[in-house]
């Protein structure tokens, strides 16, 4: 089915993300399964939608327009997309429903993981809302490692950015509940995850900036200098277009990683250019957002520097742009 079909689609599940992360930018996890977001790449006969990461895409760049706090990203986007990178299981479908119905929430951990005589030991950096799951992922060479919070030590890290919750996760020889297999080859798979992972974090930087180049233009319109609106002025407009391009590349960008990750094929390429360039690019539009706000830009009340911070630590996570620009060079030595 042509990606045009969907048009309509998505055009209604953006209206309706934008409306309800509008009201609140703090969503719990309740709501996100009410709303049925964290259930749209589960399989239809266990509880969810049957969706892609085409749908999922939306909601991310939703997110990053609002700058929301929730446990999205962790839980259900990176927890829902590992579990389909698994084999048929009965346990892996009770995980399933566990994303699409909650109350308990998952997380998945990419680190450096080992798994020795039923136990498993390593750690991980900068985990996406680990703290307060109800069961980890741990992902290993050979598997999936599922196991509780409990033995393992799970310490929150303060970020710049206040709107995620992150953490570094710590096992010790910790007892596994069950160890889950890969569908494919494990190192292709781990791949596909990072690789998600960096398109999701791609989705909301690309959310960011596209709000602030929309809350600049409105108030260049509205500010007032010697008469006129200062987005009348030319160097105004000129900044205002650059920004404008940014967003723009940004998009096209996303979009073709997002349709590589959703067909299921290689998304390496695409997602390191749409990482790389779209996490940079939210950097400059959200910086020069304050500069054009003029001296209220740089007040808490306006809330640009909210914006500023997650753009800065998208930059980081899932693979500076340095380090995917490296991938990049590598694959076409």
């Amino acid at each position: 089915m042509a990606a045009d079909e969907f048009t309509e689609f998505h055009d209604e599940l953006r209206s309706v993300a934008g409306d309800l992360l509008a009201k609140d930018r703090e969503v719990g996890w309740a709501m996100l399964v009410d709303a049925g977001w964290t259930g749209l790449e589960v399989p239809d006969a266990l509880g969810g939608a049957g969706a892609t990461f085409g749908e999922t895409a939306v909601i991310l760049e939703q997110i990053g327009r609002a700058s929301s706090a929730n446990s999205y990203l962790g839980s259900a986007v990176l927890a829902g997309g590992l579990l389909n990178l698994l084999q048929d299981s009965q346990i892996r479908d009770e995980l399933f429903t566990t994303v699409a119905d909650g109350p308990s929430r998952l997380c998945a951990v990419a680190g450096d993981f080992v798994i020795d005589d039923g136990r498993v030991s390593g750690r991980a950096e900068f985990v996406a809302d680990a703290v307060g799951a109800d069961r980890l992922l741990l992902i290993t060479a050979t598997g999936v490692a599922v196991v509780p919070p409990t033995g393992l030590t799970v310490q929150a890290q303060p970020v710049v950015d206040e709107t995620r919750r992150l953490a570094a996760v710590t096992a010790d020889a910790v007892e596994i509940d069950q160890v889950l297999e890969f569908a494919g080859d494990p190192a292709a798979a781990t791949q596909a995850f990072h690789d998600r992972a960096a398109v999701a974090i791609a989705c909301d930087s690309l959310g960011v900036a596209a709000q602030m180049l929309t809350a600049t233009v409105d108030y260049l319109k509205v500010r007032h200098q010697f008469g006129r609106p200062i987005g009348s002025f030319q160097a105004v407009k000129h900044a205002c277009a650059d920004m404008l391009v940014a967003v723009e590349v940004s998009r096209q960008l996303v979009a073709e990683a997002v349709g590589a990750v959703s067909d299921n094929a290689d998304a390496g390429v695409a997602a390191a250019m749409a990482k790389s360039y779209t996490c940079l690019a939210a950097v400059d539009v959200a910086g020069k957002a304050m500069q054009l706000h003029g001296g209220i830009g740089y007040t808490w009340e306006s809330g640009i520097h909210i914006y500023l911070k997650r753009a800065a630590l998208n930059r980081s996570l899932f693979g500076s742009p340095a380090a995917q620009r490296q991938k990049l060079a590598q694959r076409y030595r």
